[in-house]
């Protein structure tokens, strides 16, 4: 049986993913085609039901999970791991209804999160995350949502913080931050979903065990090619949750289920259940 499987070329999934597509767990009979596309563009793949499996910013799991099962492996929460709002020094004030900001892709966690701590925000441009950074530096825009390897590198290229989202989420709510997780397509059954889960986790394991090991897979397919900065970004993003999310990390997800609904009143939401069970 044949999947396609889709991951961002972020150090941190290349990390998860790398002895799995790359031929050093035994899948079994199953065979992965590996699709490595922003997360955005992810996002609206599992809008449009394109791939077998893939990761999906928590921001869209509403909308998809009437077609999707959210596996237990793979994925990206934890604490102290949000997105940053950043802008130049000399537009660090940030004014949420004046004030024009980049945000990397509607349906993403980021701009969740963004509009939970900033609900009267309406000047939003919505571009692929590694354009953020770049649009605030020319003054394209006033202020920019950063994830990925931009949490490292903004202050080196000149930018403040004006908000961590994420301690914003965590101080809101209580929970750990839901970022990214993996859903495989209903129409697979449980038992291939589940299967595919234990090979993630397989993986996430082995590359683990491997660390600081950062393999010539993730190097090749970075953004930011500084050694130090994967690291650091595998250091924030590969956890325990990733491992397995367990209870907590479901517990986490639900509430950000909770906000996105109080966040769209009237919105047409899946009423399934979320999780892949067993």
């Amino acid at each position: 049986m044949t999947l396609t499987l889709g991951f961002s070329p972020c150090p941190n999934d290349t990390f998860i993913f790398d002895a799995l597509v790359n031929g050093r767990v035994d899948t079994g009979g199953l065979v992965l085609e590996p699709v490595l596309e922003d997360v955005q563009t992810l996002n609206w793949w599992a809008l449009e039901g394109r791939l077998d499996a893939t990761k999906i910013s928590y921001g869209v799991l509403p909308l998809v999970a009437k077609d999707y099962l959210l596996l237990d492996a793979g994925g990206a929460l934890g604490r102290g791991v949000g997105p940053l709002l950043v802008a130049r020094p000399d537009r660090a004030g940030f004014r949420p209804q004046e004030s024009t900001v980049a945000i990397p892709g509607e349906h993403t966690t980021a701009h969740l999160l963004f509009s939970l701590a900033y609900p009267d925000a309406t000047r939003k441009r919505f571009m692929v995350f590694s354009d953020v950074e770049e649009a605030v530096r020319s003054g394209a825009v006033d202020a920019g949502v950063l994830i990925h390897e931009g949490r490292f590198t903004y202050q080196a290229k000149g930018l403040v913080k004006v908000l961590d989202l994420g301690e914003h989420w965590e101080a809101e709510t209580g929970s750990p931050i839901p970022l990214g997780g993996i859903v495989a397509r209903r129409g697979l059954g449980t038992e291939v979903a589940r299967q595919l889960d234990r090979l993630i986790r397989s993986s996430v394991e082995q590359a683990l065990g491997a660390y600081p090991l950062v393999t010539d897979y993730v190097k090749r397919h970075a953004q930011e090619m500084d050694e130090a900065v994967m690291r650091q970004h595998i250091d924030l993003y590969v956890n325990d949750f990733s491992v397995g999310m367990g209870e907590g990390g479901r517990s986490a997800v639900r509430k950000l289920l909770e906000v996105y609904a109080r966040a769209r009143p009237g919105a047409a939401l899946a009423r399934e259940n979320v999780f892949l069970e067993g």
